[in-house]
């Protein structure tokens, strides 16, 4: 399970490249029940069509922050969901990624007291970011309905991919069977911790089937609602399409996977009770 601890090597933080910030804010909204508000928003500013809210802000859940959203500004990247990893030190994480055969994407950041920030790309192509924490530790809600409750990476390599992000992070790793004979699940869990602390997995594809990313690895977050179906008909009806499900998954509950209408891919999950 996600938890807003932020432990290193934990989910702490995503944020939506979008190609028009104010289609997006409508969509999740009417799908998740988020909040949009603006950058700079000051009190009853929330959503207004003005420059600052064309550029980007924060979604909020009952008054909570679980993401952020951006404005889509890299030349022929495609629209997605960026998740960030808490690291103590962006500068060390920025040179274990490189030995390891990844790529900085965006260097190590200052944001004012905030933090710092930095994006990579894994030895296969797929994108990921980190996140020292100044005064801001991360999102605010996490493992609720309406926010963040898994991650989840699609690549061609699992074993490689189990090698650099193990490097990287740290992380422990434990394998499952998938029903059907669908392969194997590799799930994560951070460094140190039990496994009732896991945090995401990793699926082996092969490359034909990651046509989002032109057959590149890419990351993607999995959003806890209270109803998979009623979620995915929302989806449907603001513009968004299925990809796979609604399913039941023995012991993990009933799943979608889905993309927003710029294609964005992330998933719906009603756990399984208990």
């Amino acid at each position: 399970m996600i938890t807003n601890d932020f432990v290193p090597g934990s989910p702490c933080w995503l944020d939506l490249g979008a190609p028009d910030v104010g289609a997006a804010a409508a969509f999740y909204g009417a799908v998740l029940g988020w909040d949009y508000e603006p950058m700079g928003a000051g009190e009853g500013g929330g959503g207004g069509q003005d420059a600052e809210a064309m550029e980007g802000g924060m979604f909020r859940k009952d008054g909570k922050i679980v993401a952020g959203l951006g404005k889509l500004t890299e030349e022929g990247a495609r629209s997605a969901w960026m998740i960030y990893y808490c690291v103590s030190d962006a500068g060390a994480t920025t040179r274990t990624v490189e030995g390891a055969g990844g790529t900085v994407r965006v260097a190590p950041t200052d944001l004012d007291e905030w933090g710092r920030m930095a994006q990579y790309s894994d030895p296969l192509g797929g994108q990921f970011a980190v996140w020292q924490p100044g005064t801001d530790k991360g999102v605010e809600l996490v493992d609720k309905p309406g926010s963040l409750s898994w991650t989840e990476l699609y690549t061609t390599d699992a074993a490689a991919a189990k090698e650099f992000y193990g490097t990287v992070f740290g992380w422990q790793f434990s394998d499952m069977a998938m029903p059907g004979g669908g392969g194997t699940y590799t799930m994560i869990t951070p460094a140190g911790l039990p496994e009732e602390r896991m945090h995401g997995g990793i699926m082996e594809l092969g490359m034909e089937n990651l046509g989002l990313a032109h057959g590149r690895p890419y990351w993607h977050p999995v959003f806890n609602v209270t109803d998979c179906d009623a979620a995915v008909a929302r989806v449907t009806e603001n513009g968004g399409t299925v990809q796979m499900g609604p399913e039941t998954a023995e012991g993990v509950g009933r799943m979608a996977v889905c993309l927003d209408p710029s294609n964005a891919d992330f998933v719906l999950l009603t756990p399984a009770e208990g």
